[in-house]
C-alpha cells in the first residue's frame, strides 16, 4: 500500500501540530459556546454572531466565511454551518430560529498562523425524542471509532470501516460521497477519508504526524439527498433527520490525538 508522506498528504512537525492545537482550542472553545445558547427561540443568525465574537476574541480567522469550492453558486457567508433536522450539512446561518425538539448540526472551523482546526457536533434543542438520542449518539459512537482506528500502520479503509460498523450495528445510513479530508494549511487537503469502505481507501497508509478531519454523517432513513435552493445545504430526501460529529485529529506513535477537543 502506498505512502502518502508527499505534498498531498504531509508529516506535520512537533511545532506545527501544537499551532493545529491552538486552532483546536479555539474550535472547541466556540462550539461550547455556541451549544450552550442553542435553545428553543435563538435563531441561527445568532448563533453565529457567537462564533464570530470567539474567533475575534482569539485573534483567528474563519476556515468557512469566504469559502468558494467550484459547486457552491456563492462564497460561503458565514462562520459557522447550522444544519436543523433534515439539513445534514453546510446549512448557512439566517434568521430560522430554533424550535423545541431541532436536532442541529453545528460544525465550525478556524485557523491560527494559517493552521486550521474543524470539528462539529449534534445538539438537540430542548425537549429530546429517543429516537433523535440515538441517532446523535450513534453519530458521535462512529466518530469515536474513527478516531481509535487513526493509528500509524492504518489505512483509511480500516478508518472507514470503524466508522461504518457502527453506523450499521445501530441501522443508520451514511450520507453519500461525503466524509472527512485532510486538514492543515488549508481547511480541506487530501486524502478524501471516507466513513464507509471504498477501493481506494486501501491505498492510503497512515503515519505519525499525519492530520485529518473524520467526520461521520448519519442518516435516520434512506441515504438519498438533494441539494437546497441556497446551493449550499444538503438535505434529505425523505425528510427525516440526521446528525453530523467531526473533530481533527493527528496520527502519533502514541495513538490519535485530537486536536479539536476542549
Amino acid at each position: 500500500m502506498a505512502s502518502t508522506s508527499t505534498a498531498e498528504h504531509p508529516v506535520r512537525s512537533a511545532a506545527e501540530l501544537e499551532t493545529m492545537r491552538e486552532s483546536g482550542r479555539v474550535v472547541a472553545l466556540a462550539l461550547q459556546a455556541v451549544k450552550a445558547a442553542a435553545v428553543p427561540g435563538v435563531k441561527l443568525r445568532d448563533l453565529d454572531d457567537i462564533a464570530r465574537t470567539a474567533l475575534h476574541e482569539a485573534g483567528a480567522e474563519s476556515s468557512f466565511f469566504g469559502y468558494a469550492p467550484a459547486w457552491a453558486p456563492t462564497p460561503y457567508k458565514g462562520v459557522l454551518c447550522l444544519s436543523p433536522n433534515e439539513v445534514v450539512v453546510h446549512g448557512p446561518p439566517t434568521g430560522r430560529k430554533l424550535a423545541d425538539g431541532d436536532v442541529l448540526s453545528i460544525d465550525f472551523g478556524a485557523a491560527v498562523d494559517g493552521w486550521h482546526g474543524d470539528a462539529a457536533i449534534t445538539v438537540i434543542a430542548g425537549t429530546s425524542t429517543e429516537e433523535d438520542r440515538r441517532l446523535v449518539a450513534a453519530t458521535e459512537e462512529a466518530l469515536a471509532a474513527g478516531i481509535a482506528a487513526a493509528v500509524p500502520g492504518a489505512t483509511l479503509l480500516d478508518v472507514a470501516t470503524a466508522i461504518d460498523a457502527v453506523a450499521k450495528r445501530h441501522g443508520f445510513a451514511h450520507l453519500p460521497d461525503h466524509g472527512g479530508h485532510g486538514i492543515g494549511r488549508a481547511m480541506h487537503e487530501a486524502p478524501f477519508v471516507p466513513n464507509q469502505p471504498l477501493a481506494g481507501a486501501r491505498d492510503v497508509r497512515l503515519e505519525a504526524g499525519h492530520t485529518i478531519a473524520i467526520e461521520p454523517m448519519l442518516l435516520a432513513g434512506s441515504p438519498e439527498y438533494r441539494t437546497a435552493r441556497d446551493g449550499w445545504s444538503v438535505v434529505t430526501r425523505d425528510r427525516r433527520r440526521a446528525a453530523h460529529a467531526e473533530h481533527t485529529v493527528a496520527v502519533t506513535d502514541d495513538g490519535p490525538v485530537v486536536l479539536t477537543a476542549p
